[in-house]
Order: structure tokens, then sequence, then C-alpha cells
């Protein structure tokens, strides 16, 4: 009976674990620069703001072909949206050809 109320118990502790690890919020801990040839590659990006549960403001960036996303200076957000028009226009373009 005892074996039964420790496993028990340990299944609890490791769903109680598991379930909080979905809560914690991914945070970025530091920017940096972002390469020209990445910043072709720039699928989306979100802000992330120091005011939430994050420490530092930041651009979460995602980029074609790498698993994770980067951390920016959020002075290249008016960078990137410029990338993503430019990408936006030339692939119109390639359409209507």
């Amino acid at each position: 009976m005892e074996l039964k109320v420790v496993f028990l118990v340990v299944s609890l502790m490791t769903l109680a674990i598991i379930s909080t690890d979905a809560f914690i919020p991914k945070c970025c801990i530091k920017t940096r620069s972002i390469p020209r040839e990445r910043l072709r590659r720039v699928e989306r990006w979100e802000f992330q703001s120091s005011n939430g549960a994050c420490d530092i403001d930041a651009l979460v960036v995602y980029i074609k072909g790498q698993r994770k996303p980067s951390c920016a200076d959020p002075k290249y957000e008016k960078l990137l949206q410029m990338v993503i028009e430019w990408k936006t226009r030339k692939d119109n373009k390639h359409r209507k050809q």
C-alpha cells in the first residue's frame, strides 16, 4: 500500500513541475546585433517589454532556418519593418510576372 502512495505523490509532483513550466515566460536576457545577411531571412518578430515579466526591452526575432529565436535591440524594429516591406514588394512583383 505504501508503494502506491509514494508512486502517487511522485506522479503528482512531476505533473505539478511540468505544468508550471508552461507558465514561465521565455525572456531575452541580453540583446545582440543581427548581421545583414540574416536580416533578409527574418520571418517575423515580437516585441518583449520590460514592463511585464521580462527585465529588458528586446525584439524576439524569428529567422528562417534557425531553430531558436534571436534577441535583438529594439532599435532594429524600423529596419526590420523596411526589410519585410521590401520582401513583400519583391514577392508581389515576382507573382505578377
